[in-house]
């Protein structure tokens, strides 16, 4: 009879499965700023109230929020090639869907789940700040633009730095997903080793040693930053 539990297979499965790690980061770094990019301009867009633009960068986050992450890299992943078979057929091209990285698949996924999240923690935090400095900006001859970059952007990024931060912890661990799509990152690693023995439990206990380390990491690391960034305030309210 084995043994039930084998620590010395933990330890020594541990170098391989970290790995995978650098696929793992890069996913969720890559995602995370993109997702910025697109939480801007959706909270910009919903801010302003842009017609029409507003109504559907709204149905997007109510989407997102709503459907589960799993279905939605689903749906990237069986989507995007549909929809390039389709533009080839339309414009006559030949373009290769099957040479499309999955990589490619599992960031664009991640990007819109995370876009949609942070949009909601730009929007609120760009409510939070007082429209009396918008004024005052007007009244010193600023242009919208200016105001924004100046003045209103700055303040509402350090409020929304604390559930920013929490969103990337969140992607980091949403990226053991993509092992679903044949990608190989902690998730999948840790999944091949285990099979091998099969010493599931002793696997797993490693993986989410890992995945602990490195979100304790980055909220630190974020952690720091927050401070950092509300220094000025501090020094102004003393």
């Amino acid at each position: 009879m084995g043994k039930i539990f084998d620590p010395v297979f933990m330890l020594e499965s541990t170098p391989e499965i970290l790995t995978a790690l650098p696929v793992t980061l890069f996913l969720a770094l890559t995602a995370g700023a993109i997702g910025l990019v697109i939480a801007f301009a959706v909270a910009l867009a919903r801010y302003f109230n842009v017609r029409f633009l507003s109504g559907l960068c709204k149905l997007y986050v109510s989407y997102i929020r709503g459907t589960p992450a799993l279905v939605q890299i689903m749906l990237v992943y069986f989507g995007i090639p549909l929809i390039l078979r389709a533009l080839n057929e339309y414009f006559g091209t030949n373009f290769n869907v099957n040479g499309v990285p999955r990589m490619v698949f599992a960031i664009v996924a991640l990007s819109f789940n995370a876009g949609a999240y942070m949009s909601e923690t730009l929007r609120s935090a760009l409510l939070a700040v007082d429209v009396g400095q918008l004024e005052a900006a007007y009244s010193v001859n600023m242009t919208m633009k200016q105001a924004m970059i100046r003045i209103i952007a700055p303040q509402a990024f350090t409020i929304a730095l604390p559930p920013l931060a929490n969103t990337l912890v969140s992607l980091i661990k949403e990226t053991s997903l993509v092992f679903t799509i044949s990608i190989v990152d902690l998730m999948a690693r840790a999944r091949i080793v285990g099979a091998r023995g099969y010493r599931f439990f002793e696997i797993y206990v490693v993986v989410s040693v890992i995945y602990w380390v490195i979100c304790t990491g980055v909220g630190r690391l974020l952690g720091m930053a927050e401070k950092r960034a509300r220094k000025y305030e501090r020094s102004i309210s003393t």
